[in-house]
Parts: C-alpha cells; sequence; structure tokens
C-alpha cells in the first residue's frame, strides 16, 4: 500500500469480483464465487444487486467498500465499456485506499491483454467509436492491471486447482490486511505470537492451544481476533462463546447442536437433537476445522460439546480460554499461552479511546489518566470499565471517583475477578483472602508452613491459587498479586460487616486496627490482624485486648518505615491470659523484632511446643528461659543485635531440630561448652560479636554447611573445622592469630569458599605451612574412588564440578603451583604435534588457580564495596578455533593490601562433553576484574599481579599433564582491556 493513500472507507465485502458475465457468469464465476463463499469470504457478485437499483452508482459503491477486486479477463471482456469502467473505479481504490487488485486470465493471454493485441484486442477497438474520450484510460488501465502479479488458466490446470489457489491467495492477503474490531489495543502482537504457537498453515496434526489468564486480562477478546483473521482458512470454523455459563445455566446442549451444526453445515442437527458424537465424528474426521471455546473451566465440557478433541483433520486448530491453568492441561492442550496485563503505552491508549474517543487526552487529563492506568495496573477490563464510566466527566468527578477506589473497588470490574474466587473451595478462599490481607510479598515456603499450620492444605492451595491467575511466585519464590486482585480480596472482607471492622476476619486498615485495639472491641470474628506502626499513634493495648479474639491466628505489628519507633506499649500479662496461652499449641512463628523494649521472654511462650521459627532481632532481651530446650521442634533461632543479651542458657544446645541459630551483633561473650550437641545445626552465624574463642567441639557439628564470624575483633583462633563446612566467612577478625587445617574436608560437597581477608595477625609461616599442605589435600579429592569411576565410564556417569577457594592476606604464590608468571596472564605453549583426546582421556581432570590480587588507592575504586575476579580458561579446538570453555568467578572485597585467592576446579560431565566433541587443548589462563553482577564492564584499574595454574589429573594416569606444557611467561602484566579475544 502506498504511503500516501488515504484511509479507504469500512469495508462491506471482502472480495469484488469484475468479469464479462456473458463469458463467464454461469461456469468460471459462478464455481470461484462458490468456493469463495465456503470459505466464509464475503464476497460481491453483481446478480446481488436489487432491482429498481441505480446500478451504476450502487457498483462504485459497492467496488469502494470491497477489500480485493478480482478481474477477470476474458476474451470478449474488452468488449464492454461496464467492464472497463469497473476497471478503472478498482484501479482509482487501488492508487487512494490502497485496495489489492488480483487480475485472472480465463482463456486469453496476459500479454494480449497488456498490449490489446489478438481477438482481445480486437474487441476494445469495436469501442472506439463509441468512446473516444475514455480510450486511452482504458488502455491504460488494461495494460497496468495485466503488469500485475494474477493467475493464468494456461498454466494453472484443471480449473478446480486454479480456484484453489485464487482462494489461496485471496485468504492470505486478506490476512495482510485484517484490522481487529474497533481499533483493539495490544492485540496484534499476541496474535501473531498465537499464530507461531499453533504453526497455523502447516498441515500437522490437530494442535490445541491453551489460552490462560486471569478475568478480564483479553482472553475472549483476542481468541476471538484471532478467530475473526484466520477461520477462513478452514473447511468449517465456530466460537463457542461462555462455555462455563452455558453449561450452568442449562445450555450446553443447545451450543452443543450449535457448534455440530455449523461444522457440519448440517441444518438436521437442530431436527434431530439426540444425534449422538459418535454418530458424527466419522464426518468431522474429514473436516479441517478451526473451533475456540471460550471460557471453560473443566473437561467434562470440552467432552459434552465435542467428544475427543483429536477426531478433526491433519490442519485442524483448537483454542480453549480459561482462567484456570489446570482446566487446560486437564483438557489435553499440547501448549499454553499465558495473557500477561497491557504495557503501558497500551494501557494508556486503551484508557483515552474509552474515556475521552481518541488516543490522547486533554493536557488537563494526563496526570488523573495515569493515576488510573495505575489502578488497573494494564487489566483491559479494567481500563474499560474505568474509561466509560469517567468519559465525559469533570476533572474533579475524576479526582473524586480515582479517590474512592482506593477504599472501595468499583463493583463491576470487581464482579469481573470474582468469578474465579467464587470457583475455590473454603480453604482456598481462605488461603487468597490471608494472602489478599497480609502476605504479598512473603516468601512462599514461609506463607505454605503458616497455612499448613492453620489446617489450610497449603501446599496444593497455593498451586491451585497460581493456576486460576489469582498469584503469581515470582523468580526469588515471593508471593505476588495483582492490585486489583487484592482488592478485590479486601472488598470480599469488608463486606462481612461494612460498618463494624471489629465483626470482619481480618484487620489490615490502620485507623481500623486502631480503633479496634484502643478501644478494646476485640471479637472472635477476627482472625487476623496486620498493623503498619509507622501509621498510627502511641497505642496501649490492655493485658486482656486479645481475649476475645478466641479465633486469632496472626498477629503483625510492623514499622515500615526505616528509623520507625516502636508506638505499641503493651504489659507482659499480655501473654498470661488464659485465652493466649491456650492458643500457643498452635503457634509455629513467632516474630518479635524490633521489640526494643521487650527486656524477658514470658515463660508461658515456650509451652508453645510446636514453635518452628522464634525471631528476637533488635529486642532487649536479657536473659532466654531456662525451659527454651522444651521447644524441640525448633528449627530458626534469631538473636541478631540483641546487645544486652550476656548467654545463652545450656539447655539451648538440647534443641535437636535446631538448624539456624543467628547471634549476629550480640552482647553474648562466650559460647556454651556443650555446643557440639547441636547436631542438626546447618547455619551458625556469630557476626560482630565478642568471642575470644570457639569451643573446640563445633568440630562435631557434623551438618554444619555454613559458619560467620565476620568481625569478630577478638577472636583469636580457629579450631579444626567440620569436615562438611562449605562455607566460612572470617574476614576482618582483627586478633585473629592461629587457623587449624582449611582443607581437612569431606569430598561429598562440591564447593567450598573460605573467607580470611584482612585478617593481618594470622601466623605467616602457618598460613604459609597450610597452603603448602593443599596439594596434596586437593589431589586426594581427585583420587577417590567417584573420580576413578567418572573415568572408568564416562559415557554413563553424570557427576558434577567440585570448586572452591581461600582468600587470605599475602603475596606469593605457593611453590607448589607449576605454572606461574607475573601480571594476568598465562599462556602455555602447546607442542607440536598437540597430544591427542587431551583431556577426554583422562590425563587432566581439573585445575588449581592463584592470583595476587592488588587494590590500589583510587577514587573510583573505592566506592565499589564488591567486585569480580574472573578466571578465564582458554582452549584450542582440533580446527584451532580459540574459545573461552569456563569463567570462573568469585566475589572479592575492596581491600587495602595485597591478598592470595587460591581455588580449585574440576571438570564435571558437562566440560567433558565439550572437551570430546572439540579435541580441545588447553593454551592459556587469564584473570580479570568486572563489576559486581555486571558482565559489561571491565575493572582496568584493577591490576593482577601475580598468578599460577596447576593442573590435576586422574588418578590412574601415568602422565603428569603439566609436563606436556611450558609456559610463555609474560614480561608485562597484560591489560584487562587487552585480554585475549575468544567465542
Amino acid at each position: 500500500m502506498a504511503s500516501s493513500s488515504s484511509p479507504r472507507k469500512n469495508n462491506e465485502h471482502d472480495v469484488f469480483l469484475s468479469f464479462r458475465g456473458e463469458d463467464t457468469r454461469d461456469n468460471f464465476t459462478s464455481h470461484l464465487y462458490s468456493a469463495l463463499c465456503q470459505k466464509s469470504i464475503a464476497t460481491f457478485i453483481d446478480n446481488d444487486l436489487k432491482r429498481g437499483d441505480e446500478i451504476s452508482r450502487s457498483l462504485l459503491d459497492t467496488i469502494e467498500a470491497s477489500s480485493i477486486s478480482i478481474v477477470i479477463f476474458s476474451k470478449r471482456h474488452a468488449s464492454s465499456g461496464w467492464c472497463l469502467d469497473e476497471l478503472l473505479k478498482i484501479l482509482e481504490c487501488k492508487h487512494n485506499y490502497g485496495q489489492i487488485v488480483i487480475p485472472v486470465f480465463y482463456r486469453v493471454d496476459p500479454s494480449h491483454v497488456r498490449k490489446r493485441i489478438g481477438s482481445f484486442g480486437d474487441s476494445i477497438s469495436m469501442l472506439e467509436e463509441r468512446f473516444p474520450d475514455k480510450m486511452q484510460r482504458w488502455r491504460s488501465a488494461l495494460t497496468e492491471v495485466a503488469n500485475l502479479s494474477g493467475f493464468n488458466s494456461h498454466v494453472i490446470r484443471p480449473e478446480s486447482k486454479l480456484i484453489e489457489e485464487i482462494v489461496s491467495e485471496v485468504l492470505e492477503r486478506l490476512d495482510d490486511t485484517f484490522e481487529t474490531e474497533n481499533k483493539l489495543v495490544g492485540v496484534d502482537s499476541r496474535i501473531e505470537e498465537i499464530l507461531s504457537l499453533l504453526s497455523v498453515g502447516s498441515t500437522m496434526d490437530t494442535c490445541k492451544l491453551g489460552i490462560w489468564g486471569t478475568g478480564g486480562i483479553g482472553k475472549t477478546t483476542i481468541a476471538g481476533a484471532f478467530f475473526s483473521k484466520i477461520s477462513r482458512r478452514f473447511e468449517g470454523s465456530y466460537f463457542a462463546h461462555n462455555v462455563r455459563e452455558a453449561e450452568e445455566t442449562g445450555k450446553l446442549a443447545d451450543l452443543r447442536k450449535e457448534l455440530l451444526s455449523t461444522l457440519l453445515n448440517d441444518g438436521n442437527m437442530n431436527k434431530f437433537p439426540n444425534i449422538g458424537l459418535n454418530f458424527q465424528s466419522k464426518r468431522l474426521t474429514r473436516k479441517k476445522v478451526l473451533i475456540v471455546f471460550d471460557d471453560v473451566n473443566h473437561p467434562r465440557q470440552i467432552e459434552f460439546l465435542i467428544g475427543n478433541l483429536d477426531w478433526f483433520a491433519s490442519g485442524s486448530r483448537i483454542l480453549i480460554t480459561a482462567r484456570d491453568k489446570q482446566a487446560l492441561i486437564n483438557c489435553g492442550v499440547n501448549k499454553i499461552y499465558q495473557i500477561k496485563e497491557l504495557v503501558h503505552v497500551d494501557a494508556l491508549k486503551l484508557l483515552n479511546q474509552c474515556a475521552f474517543g481518541r488516543d490522547h487526552p486533554d493536557a488537563s487529563y494526563i496526570e488523573l489518566t495515569h493515576e488510573a492506568i495505575k489502578y488497573a495496573q494494564g487489566v483491559p477490563i479494567a481500563l474499560k470499565i474505568l474509561g466509560r464510566f469517567l468519559f465525559g466527566k469533570r476533572k474533579e468527578v475524576w479526582e473524586n471517583a480515582i479517590s474512592k477506589l482506593e477504599m472501595v473497588p468499583q463493583m463491576e470490574i470487581q464482579e469481573v475477578l470474582k468469578i474465579s474466587y467464587d470457583g475455590l473451595d473454603d480453604k482456598e478462599k481462605n488461603i487468597f483472602l490471608d494472602i489478599a490481607c497480609f502476605l504479598v510479598g512473603e516468601d512462599r515456603d514461609i506463607v505454605t508452613k503458616y497455612l499448613n499450620a492453620c489446617e489450610f492444605f497449603a501446599t496444593s492451595g497455593i498451586e491451585v491459587l497460581v493456576d486460576k491467575s489469582l498469584i503469581t511466585i515470582s523468580e526469588c519464590n515471593k508471593i505476588r498479586m495483582h492490585d486489583l486482585m487484592q482488592n478485590m480480596g479486601r472488598e470480599i472482607v469488608r463486606q462481612e460487616s461494612i460498618n463494624d471492622p471489629s465483626k470482619r476476619s481480618r484487620l489490615w486498615h490502620h485507623k481500623e486496627i486502631y480503633e479496634v485495639l484502643t478501644e478494646n472491641m476485640g471479637t472472635e470474628e477476627i482472625e487476623g490482624i496486620c498493623l503498619d506502626m509507622s501509621k498510627v499513634e502511641e497505642i496501649h493495648l490492655y493485658s486482656d485486648t486479645f481475649t476475645k479474639m478466641r479465633k486469632l491466628r496472626f498477629l503483625k505489628f510492623y514499622n515500615s518505615s526505616i528509623n520507625g519507633e516502636n508506638k505499641c506499649k503493651c504489659p507482659i500479662a499480655i501473654f498470661n491470659n488464659s485465652g493466649m496461652v491456650a492458643s500457643l499449641n498452635k503457634l509455629t512463628i513467632l516474630n518479635l523484632s524490633g521489640c526494643s523494649q521487650l527486656k524477658r521472654l514470658p515463660a508461658e511462650i515456650l509451652s508453645a511446643g510446636n514453635m518452628e521459627e522464634m525471631i528476637l532481632n533488635g529486642t532487649a532481651i536479657e536473659e532466654l528461659p531456662s525451659s527454651i530446650e522444651c521447644l524441640s521442634r525448633l528449627l530458626h533461632l534469631g538473636l541478631r543485635d540483641c546487645k544486652r543479651l550476656k548467654s545463652l542458657p545450656k539447655g539451648l544446645c538440647k534443641l535437636k531440630s535446631l538448624k539456624f541459630l543467628i547471634l549476629n551483633g550480640c552482647g553474648i561473650t562466650q559460647l556454651p561448652e556443650n555446643l557440639g550437641q547441636l547436631f542438626s545445626l546447618e547455619e551458625f552465624c556469630l557476626r560482630k560479636t565478642k568471642f575470644e574463642k570457639i569451643p573446640t567441639n563445633v568440630l562435631h557439628l557434623s551438618k554444619l554447611h555454613s559458619f560467620c564470624l565476620s568481625y569478630c575483633e577478638r577472636l583469636q583462633s580457629l579450631p579444626k573445622l567440620p569436615c562438611n563446612l562449605k562455607e566460612l566467612d572470617a574476614d576482618h577478625c582483627a586478633a585473629l592469630e592461629s587457623l587449624s587445617d582449611l582443607f581437612s574436608i569431606s569430598y561429598d560437597y562440591y564447593s567450598r569458599c573460605f573467607e580470611l581477608s584482612t585478617n593481618y595477625k594470622l601466623d605467616r609461616n602457618e598460613l604459609r605451612s597450610i597452603l603448602e599442605d593443599a596439594l596434596q589435600k586437593i589431589q586426594d579429592m581427585a583420587s577417590t574412588t567417584r573420580w576413578k569411576q567418572l573415568y572408568e565410564n564416562l559415557e554413563k556417569i553424570s557427576y558434577p564440578e567440585r570448586r572452591g577457594y581461600v582468600y587470605v592476606p599475602g603475596n606469593e604464590i605457593p611453590k607448589w603451583f607449576r605454572f606461574q608468571s607475573v601480571g594476568s596472564l598465562i599462556t602455555l605453549k602447546i607442542p607440536s604435534p598437540p597430544p591427542d583426546n587431551w583431556f577426554s582421556n583422562g590425563k587432566v581432570i581439573g585445575f588449581a588457580f592463584s592470583a595476587i590480587v592488588s587494590f590500589p588507592d583510587h577514587h573510583d575504586v573505592k566506592k565499589l564495596e564488591l567486585c569480580e575476579l574472573v578466571c578465564e580458561i582458554k582452549v584450542k579446538s582440533e580446527d584451532c578455533n580459540p574459545q573461552v570453555i569456563l569463567r570462573y568467578v568469585v566475589v572479592v572485597r575492596n581491600l587495602e593490601s595485597d591478598h592470595l585467592l587460591m581455588g580449585y576446579y574440576f571438570f564435571d560431565d558437562h566440560d567433558f562433553n565439550a572437551f570430546r566433541e572439540n579435541t580441545c587443548v588447553l593454551e592459556a589462563v587469564q584473570f580479570y576484574y568486572k563489576m559486581y553482577d555486571d558482565a559489561s564492564e571491565c575493572l582496568e584499574c584493577y591490576p593482577v599481579k601475580k598468578c599460577g595454574i596447576h593442573l590435576f589429573s586422574a588418578p590412574d594416569s601415568t602422565e603428569d599433564p603439566s609436563e606436556i606444557f611450558k609456559c610463555e611467561k609474560e614480561e608485562e602484566p597484560q591489560h584487562p582491556s587487552k585480554r585475549l579475544k575468544y567465542s
């Protein structure tokens, strides 16, 4: 279409047929017309004109109102001035509106039409005397149309094939000119994605696609637009609207009759409603169909309507829209396409069209439209309803309506969204309401644990909410909920008692909670309270505040302000009332973080035998009750920043289930001697504490994976550590002088990180001895039975990588590193000829690496607390194509003096597969820095002073891989910005 073309009129017809009636009306043209109509292509033929119409004017209007004109040239076509005038009008529409013109040369040579020769030329010559003023225009028109790409009956035979190809071309051209009804916003790109998923146009078996999304997100709209765009390509098509509603209102049988009647083009289906699907199955198998089943919530609906979705002929396509993902899976779809919210640009356009009747609002309404979009959050139905409601309203009405939405959701939107909620069972509804009122943004695992304790069966219930698009789970495992869904859930609770919040099951609004608590209005209806303390004045609780709340199962007071003070004043006796104590047996999580005035923990709390988490971070607690040992199920004890806590009770070490003990920033100076009895402990944090030593029986903590001692400035020595320890953070321990062997480790763990930076008092001789002995310890790891098994059965055994590092003060590479270099690059000289199967035959199974890192006094560098040191392993393959096969990344701190980073890496099965495929030989190792979490930016101001590598061979190897190469030492440090380029 020419860019200068004007918009054409609304098209009443898809195709206009221009032909010489006496030549082709009763044969070719009638067959073509029938074929077009069978494909649901709205086609105009001149015998549709009503008697009495002014033929010429009606005909001209009809041409203008068509998307495509098919001009059928026959031998005597040019003898008709009528046909030639039609041609002039068709070309006018082509030039002005971009109308598509398709010429068909029926038993006439295209060159005869173009040059007006032969019998075709004789026909037009007969008109010259009668219409001398039109002859030049007619000749030009014939030449122009004859030059267009078209169909030649002399080339394409038989006629049935010719007609089939013309129809196929028309369908394709109509798809290209498709415009969605009412200029639907944000639909075209989604239709293209669906077309791709369904492989429309291929002859593959029946493909079934599920379209999934929350209510009002546009599933039906998009499915309808898709149906309108491609339905003509199929032998039968049907859009089954509102399947769920049809079942609920008893009209599913009527919908089935209409479906079958349409697909089979058989009106008898309405006369004989009891004809079974089995009788029709053979007829359906012969038809390539397109069916859309809209708003399905159970596979029985599909089974009733059509039986088996695989009955249809190859190339058939089935779309099913649903709010419930599981319903789509149960219906047997091949793929699922999730409809997401509109992006901001499209949301703004849709709102403006509905609210102002155009794409852009008046300047004075711009800020208000953005507020409305913020509320609707890209949900099309919400944007439409809001836009239509606010259409033609004054600014004051807009402002008032938007303010009201913050308190009371728009009811029409509410009803659309609530359909999914109504389909939940009682347990699932409780889960949904708890999340809407209290738990958005919380960790899924924690929420599941809490809701399971409430006997809501949350493990499966949360899956149901996800499938119904009521919630989503983020990549970091947080529970998310669309604002409209959250508003809908909270409105359901508000409707429990509109005027009296004390009679609602859940309270979250600060003003309502303040009223209920300060006036002691608690009732047995209240199940949960979540109060943001930063939004209220100081609040005083009575000792019996919670006595009447017999069903209370969730209580959270928090402060959203970073420096907010604790405004809640409550007597310790609040825990002593019989109603509260009676409920403690169901308490699983107690989080009193930030209660800075809490000095002691009531003994009654410890009657909560099912408690799994106790978080007392930042409290003023001075001691823990000795009866804490009664919490036999306690998994997590958090005492971070409890400055007044000076000691731990001996009974603490009887907590056999305890996995996480967090004591960061506590005032404790001594640990219990029986610490080694915490056999389940996995994470132990003592950051910024005042311990001078660690009990030697810490060695017995066989399940301990993570041990944090950073900034323990009085710690003088480290005992022998548990063999399964994976992470040791012991940086900035200013008094640390001695430590045990760091490499006495189990072979069952694959990643080890020991951080000992800035510990400048460490005995250098002791440290040097430990690092020198590390060679044998790491080699032992390579000599385990499992490594032998890996190489004896390389094709069958899958084994993960092993890696680890230690980071300590120092400026020397251990002597046992075979290859060392000044600077950041080690280049290995490959022998000639290169060794065969150097990696894959077990000659090398991994390597150790080392680097002396330096952090100069540079103002840009000082701003960075963390960066990443990258170790790149570079190889040459059999075809001499160099490439990086491995990037080992270590996060390092910004330090003021030289440190040694030493680590190891053993290849996994993925590495070896790549080596075998490419017959790789090691060529170089290089170190460089980059920004933390930014792979694109290299830090040129961080030099690596020295580096080294050492190669490890398989235990049964007879050849040391290190002997194969020579190290080409760099005379100057390799600048990071000039590092070798590899694919």
